[in-house]
C-alpha cells in the first residue's frame, strides 16, 4: 500500500507567467514526489498500513517522529497548496469577503499582511490564512509544520516560502514571488470552500 502523488488541478504551464512549467517540473515533479516516496518507504517499517495521510501526519506529530512528520506533512502541505492556485485569480466573495473586511478592513490589507508574513518568515516554511473560531488569522509555520496538527485551526490558504518554491522564476526575490502569487493566481473559490472547516480533508488521501 502506498500514497500517490496527486495530479495537479491544472496544466504545468497554466500559471505562466506567474509560475512557470519549469518550476512545476522541479517543485511538484521532484520535491513533492520525493516527500511522497520517502513517506511510502516507511509505511511497513512504522506500521502505517491502512492509515490516511492525515492520520500519518498526526501520528508522527504525537510520537515525535520528526522524519516521518517532515515528509508526510510536506505531502499534505503541497497537495493543499496546489489547490490554492488557479490560472485566473478570482476574488473573495460572500462570507469570506465579509470575514476579510471585518478582520482586516479590505482584501488589499489582508493580502499585504499575508505577504509580509511570507516575506518576513525566517528560513523555510509556509504562510497561512486560517480560521480560528469565527475569525480569520494570518500566521506562518516553520519547515514542514502545518495547521492540521493544531486543534481549532482550520486551513484556508497557504503560500509555500521554501526557496525551491520560487528560485527558478524569482531567484532569491521572495517578496516579488509572494506579491505576484497572492495578487494574481489565488483560487479564492477554494479558500471560501474551506470555511466549512473541511479543508484538512481536501488534501488528505487514502493508501492505494
Amino acid at each position: 500500500m502506498a500514497f500517490a502523488l496527486p495530479p495537479l488541478p491544472f496544466d504545468k504551464a497554466a500559471l505562466e507567467p506567474h509560475m512557470s512549467a519549469e518550476t512545476f517540473e522541479y517543485h511538484y515533479g521532484k520535491h513533492h514526489k520525493a516527500y511522497v516516496d520517502k513517506t511510502n518507504g516507511w509505511i511497513d517499517e512504522k506500521g502505517l498500513a491502512g492509515m490516511t495521510l492525515v492520520q500519518v501526519v498526526e501520528k508522527a506529530k504525537a510520537s515525535g517522529d520528526k522524519g516521518l512528520f517532515n515528509n508526510s506533512a510536506q505531502v499534505w502541505n503541497h497537495s493543499f497548496f496546489w489547490q490554492c492556485l488557479a490560472p485566473t485569480g478570482t476574488a473573495p466573495s460572500g462570507k469570506l469577503a465579509n470575514l476579510i473586511e471585518s478582520g482586516f478592513g479590505s482584501t488589499e490589507a489582508m493580502l499585504k499582511k499575508l505577504q509580509e508574513e511570507a516575506v518576513n518568515h525566517f528560513a523555510s516554511g509556509w504562510a497561512w490564512l486560517v480560521l480560528e473560531g469565527d475569525a480569520l488569522k494570518i500566521t506562518s509555520y516553520h519547515d514542514a509544520d502545518t495547521p492540521i496538527v493544531y486543534q481549532g485551526v482550520k486551513p484556508l490558504l497557504t503560500l509555500d516560502v521554501w526557496e525551491h518554491a520560487y528560485y527558478v522564476d524569482y531567484r532569491n526575490a521572495r517578496p516579488k514571488f509572494a506579491e505576484t502569487v497572492l495578487n494574481n493566481i489565488v483560487n479564492w473559490d477554494f479558500v471560501s470552500q474551506n470555511l466549512d472547516g473541511q479543508g484538512t480533508t481536501r488534501a488528505d488521501q487514502e493508501q492505494a
